[in-house]
């Protein structure tokens, strides 16, 4: 395989233009194609992976699905309160209900262990974090609006078993996905490089 020809004005452009947009940037109703989505999740697909463990796994919610997802949330969290005893909040409960409603898919991305493989828990966990990046890069070329998030169930240990959890697999939170409500893309802002980086020449 000869080496590839890539744009890298193109490359830096994309990676210097990716931005998190949120639902209340999203245009509602009016989906996003499925073909995107799997284009996105292919581009997830081929992340950096250490002996090809490709820990990330994906769950899609569109249609029907995002109500299913929104009530899933909604209703543990409601029972987490009361068996918890902690305060319930009809706005957080209604936000659950409502918010995933606002998106075209909702994806859950989540890091699965290879059993036996000794690949370090930050290892799969940044590969997956890789594929998320993929994603973004891939849904923003497309001019959509999404954001990965790490609310609702990410860190709930009764959502485990429902997401299909075990050991030390983690659900690491979800991408959401919709076309923009404006065509103004949304500015971007990062403090100086040389603040952040030390050169050893010698």
């Amino acid at each position: 395989m000869q080496i590839p020809v890539f744009n890298s004005k193109e490359v830096t452009k994309i990676i210097r233009g990716r931005r998190s947009q949120f639902a209340a940037q999203f245009k509602e109703n009016d989906p996003v194609a499925d073909s995107i989505i799997e284009e996105i999740l292919e581009n997830a697909n081929w992340a950096p992976t250490h002996k090809l463990t490709q820990p990330w796994r994906f769950i899609v919610y569109t249609g029907e699905g995002l109500k299913k997802f929104a009530d899933y949330q909604a209703e543990l969290y409601k029972h987490r309160a009361e068996k918890n005893g902690t305060n319930f909040i009809e706005a957080t409960y209604q936000k659950f209900k409502e918010q995933p409603l606002k998106a075209s898919h909702v994806i859950a991305i989540l890091m699965k262990r290879t059993e036996g493989s000794g690949i370090p828990v930050m290892e799969e966990i940044s590969a997956v974090a890789m594929a998320v990046q993929n994603m973004y890069l891939t849904a923003c070329a497309h001019g959509l609006a999404c954001y990965w998030g790490t609310g609702g169930p990410t860190f709930w240990p009764e959502a485990r078993e429902d997401f299909g959890l075990e050991g030390e697999d983690m659900l690491m939170g979800f991408f959401y996905v919709a076309k923009p409500a404006s065509d103004n893309w949304p500015e971007g802002k990062r403090d100086s490089l040389a603040e952040k980086v030390a050169w050893i020449r010698e």
